[in-house]
C-alpha cells in the first residue's frame, strides 16, 4: 500500500524494520529528520535499539564501529561536513571489513558554506573502501536500504554502504511510497549473521599494526571483496524482485536507450528530470536514452559500456568536480569507454543545489552533438 511521506521518514520507517542493534549519529542538515524519528522510535519503545547520543559525527562513526565489530546490526546517517569528519573512520570501517551502512543525504560541502544538495560528499569518499548506492528516488531510497544490509553482510562481501539520496530534493519531498511490513522485510532480511566478533572469551585483535610486508595484501582483499560485490548485490536485488515485484539487481538502469545515438549519463534525482527531458526530445525526433548508474563503487565500467553500445555520443552529467581534473564519474565513464570509439564529454552541473531544467538537458544534448564539452555548465560568468 502506498502512503505519501517525506523521504527522510520513509527512510527511517525501512531503517527501523531493517531492525539495527544500535544507533549512533549526530544532527546536521538535511539529514535532520532522519536520526530524528529513529530517536523517537527508540524513546516509544518502536524500535528495540540502543541509540547513542554523541558530541559528533566522529564519534558516532566510531561508535558504530565498535558496536560492529562486537556483533551488532549497526546504523548511521549524515551528509557533507559530517562525512568529512568521519573521513578517518570511514576507511577504519572499510578496512576493519565491517558491514556497517550509512544514508548519505547529499549535500555540498564547504567553503564557502552550503547546505544544497550535490554530490560531492560521498563522491569525495569513492576511495576508502565503501559501497556506493544512489537512489533516483524515494522509493528507490528505502528499497536501497534492505538491499544494502543483505549485501553488506553477506560474508563473501563485508564491507560498508553508504545509502545516498539527494538532500532536500529528495530528504524533504513527500512522495508515495510502499513500505513493507515488518514481516516481509523479516523474510528478505535474516537477522545479523557476524562473521567474527569481540568476544572476551575467544580474544581478536582488529586493525593491528600492518608492516609494507603486509598492508598492501589487505588493501587487495578489500578491492577483491568490492568486485564480489557486484554479483552479491545482483542476487540479492532478484531476490527483492521476486517478492516486492521492483527489481534493482543492475548496477546501471537504462531508459530509451535501445536505438539513442546520443546518451546521457547521470546518478540521483536529476535522473527524474532527463527522463521528461528525453521524453520532449523524442517527440522533437531526437533519438536520445539515459543511462543510470545506481552503483558506483565498485563501478560498473563493463555494464557502461555493454549499455552503451551502438551509442555514437555520450554526456555525462557530474554533480560534483574533482578540483583541477573534472567530474569523478565522468573520468571514470571515459575510462570504461576507451577505445569504443564513443565520445564522452562531461559536463559539472548543479553544483551547491543550482537548478538544473529540462532545457538545460536539452542544451546539454545539443552542445554533445556538436562536440562540445568537459565543461562547468551554466557558469554566470558576469560574477567571476
Amino acid at each position: 500500500m502506498l502512503e505519501i511521506m517525506e523521504g527522510s521518514h520513509a527512510v527511517a520507517e525501512i531503517v527501523k524494520r531493517c531492525r539495527p542493534q544500535v544507533i549512533a549519529a549526530y544532527p546536521i542538515t538535511p539529514q535532520t529528520h532522519i536520526v530524528e524519528a529513529l530517536a523517537q522510535m527508540v524513546a516509544d519503545c518502536e524500535l528495540d535499539a540502543d541509540y547513542i547520543t554523541v558530541e559528533s559525527e566522529f564519534s558516532a562513526l566510531s561508535a558504530c564501529l565498535g558496536a560492529s565489530a562486537a556483533g551488532s546490526r549497526v546504523y548511521s546517517a549524515t551528509t557533507s561536513q559530517g562525512l568529512a569528519l568521519m573521513f578517518e573512520v570511514c576507511f577504519n570501517v572499510a578496512g576493519l571489513r565491517q558491514p556497517v551502512v550509512m544514508t548519505i543525504a547529499n549535500r555540498s560541502l564547504g567553503a564557502p558554506l552550503s547546505i544544497w544538495n550535490d554530490q560531492q560528499d560521498s563522491i569525495s569518499l569513492r576511495d576508502s573502501g565503501w559501497l556506493q548506492l544512489y537512489a533516483e528516488d524515494n522509493q528507490e531510497a528505502v528499497d536501497l536500504h534492505m538491499i544494502a544490509y543483505r549485501v553488506c553482510e553477506d560474508h563473501d562481501v563485508l564491507l560498508p554502504a553508504f545509502v545516498c539520496f539527494d538532500g532536500y530534493v529528495l530528504t524533504h519531498t513527500y512522495e508515495p511510497v510502499s513500505i513493507p511490513t515488518q514481516e516481509e522485510v523479516d523474510a528478505y532480511l535474516p537477522a545479523f549473521n557476524p562473521y567474527q566478533r569481540l568476544d572476551a572469551n575467544n580474544p581478536l585483535s582488529f586493525g593491528m599494526y600492518a608492516t609494507p610486508d603486509y598492508y598492501m595484501e589487505f588493501r587487495y582483499e578489500i578491492d577483491q571483496a568490492q568486485h564480489r560485490a557486484k554479483e552479491v548485490f545482483a542476487k540479492a536485488g532478484r531476490e527483492f524482485a521476486e517478492q516486492f515485484e521492483r527489481d534493482y539487481s543492475a548496477p546501471v538502469e537504462g531508459y530509451r536507450l535501445e536505438d539513442a545515438d546520443t546518451a546521457i549519463l547521470a546518478m540521483g534525482s536529476i535522473c527524474g528530470t532527463v527522463k521528461d527531458a528525453i521524453d520532449e526530445m523524442r517527440d522533437a525526433g531526437k533519438k536520445v536514452g539515459l543511462l543510470k548508474i545506481r552503483m558506483f563503487r565498485p563501478f560498473p565500467a563493463d555494464e557502461i559500456a555493454d549499455a552503451l553500445k551502438g551509442v555514437s555520443t555520450v554526456a555525462v552529467l557530474d554533480r560534483n568536480i574533482s578540483l583541477g581534473s573534472g567530474g569523478a564519474v565522468g573520468t571514470e565513464v571515459k575510462a570504461a569507454l576507451s577505445g569504443s570509439g564513443t565520445a564522452v564529454y562531461d559536463y559539472i552541473v548543479a553544483l551547491g543545489g543550482r537548478d538544473i531544467r529540462k532545457k538545460d538537458i536539452a542544451g546539454i544534448v545539443d552542445l554533445a552533438e556538436e562536440g562540445r564539452g568537459d565543461m562547468f555548465y551554466g557558469l554566470r560568468t558576469e560574477v567571476l
